[in-house]
């Protein structure tokens, strides 16, 4: 991975993580390093779900693939906002 892929990772997985926080109903008291993570995570298994189900390219903007990055960024920060609520 080059470095501008790296950096492009990071904004990609702050958006997706922000779009994923916003999804989720209440507070999620989780710092903002965390959702980025969740989001690069989120934003690379959402790529490769929509590259198996065969809707990665298409004309336009991915819809399909955002989406689905999106549903992955909400369940981790609800999964990760429930664990670390809980551990304090």
């Amino acid at each position: 991975m080059e470095i501008s892929g790296f950096f492009t990772a990071i904004l990609i997985g702050l958006v997706i993580g922000a779009l994923g926080r916003l999804v989720v109903p209440g507070r999620q008291r989780i710092p903002i390093l965390l959702t980025i993570l969740i989001g690069i995570v989120a934003a690379i298994l959402g790529t490769l779900l929509a590259g198996v189900l065969g809707v990665d390219e298409t004309a336009g903007i991915d819809w399909i693939e955002l989406f689905i990055q999106i549903a992955f960024a909400a369940v981790g920060v609800s999964v990760v906002a429930g664990t670390y609520g809980r551990r304090r």
